[in-house]
């Protein structure tokens, strides 16, 4: 396996502010609008790369067993950030995500993980693709910020391996934006899933796989 690479976490930021300074245009021509990208929704989405940087630097895996309160960090860091202030006022929400990430259900964290499990061998760009349809299908992963949760987790299974993680972009946003709504919708074993999910997958990697910018990784080895 490739070794993974740091990201470019200014780089990152700069593309996540273009698409905040052209958002309005972006919305106009999604097929579902979506809620501006705020200043507070934007540092903690950075807050969250910086966290997939921090796993990359400490070669962790996401997956593995032990590990699922890292992924769950993820969301709260979407959600609340990292002011404890702040987490203390989302105490409640933070306790009401965790017992809904951890619940016996399809779309409880088990679940996602016997999901990454059963891609083994699936190219890099597909498997990270089927992660995130995963967790934003429903019943979802988490109760709020699938989305952006979800973005993360795929940039990790993707620098993990050593290529590109997602980024959000101008030119990318309406590629992504457009199936994530069919996706956030549907439900995980439903008909129209079983039927519309090798399409997407591939809809999905082929964005990833296009859409990569090198910049977005600083080229340093782990």
């Amino acid at each position: 396996m490739p070794k993974a690479k740091r990201l470019n976490l200014d780089a990152i930021e700069t593309s996540l502010r273009a698409v905040q300074a052209n958002f309005d245009r972006i919305n106009a021509s999604l097929d579902t609008p979506r809620d501006p990208l705020s200043d507070e929704v934007l540092e903690r989405m950075l807050l969250g790369y910086e966290q997939v940087d921090a796993y990359l630097v400490d070669g962790v895996d996401l997956f593995a067993p032990g590990n699922s309160s890292l992924l769950l960090e993820l969301n709260i860091l979407v959600l609340c950030g990292r002011d404890n202030r702040v987490r203390a006022e989302c105490a409640s929400q933070i306790e009401a995500t965790e017992a809904h990430f951890y619940g016996k259900s399809d779309g409880g964290v088990e679940s996602l993980v016997n999901w990454v499990r059963s891609l083994n061998g699936v190219p890099v760009w597909r498997r990270a693709a089927s992660t995130y349809i995963h967790i934003l299908s429903q019943p979802q992963l988490f109760i709020e910020g699938n989305h952006r949760t979800g973005s993360l987790v795929m940039s990790w299974t993707l620098a993990n391996e050593g290529k590109p993680p997602f980024v959000l972009s101008v030119e990318n946003a309406k590629a992504y934006f457009d199936p994530s709504a069919l996706v956030k919708h549907s439900r995980k074993h439903s008909l129209r899933m079983l039927l519309e999910r090798p399409k997407l997958i591939k809809r999905f990697g082929e964005l990833l796989k296009d859409d990569a910018e090198t910049i977005h990784l600083n080229g340093r080895a782990r």
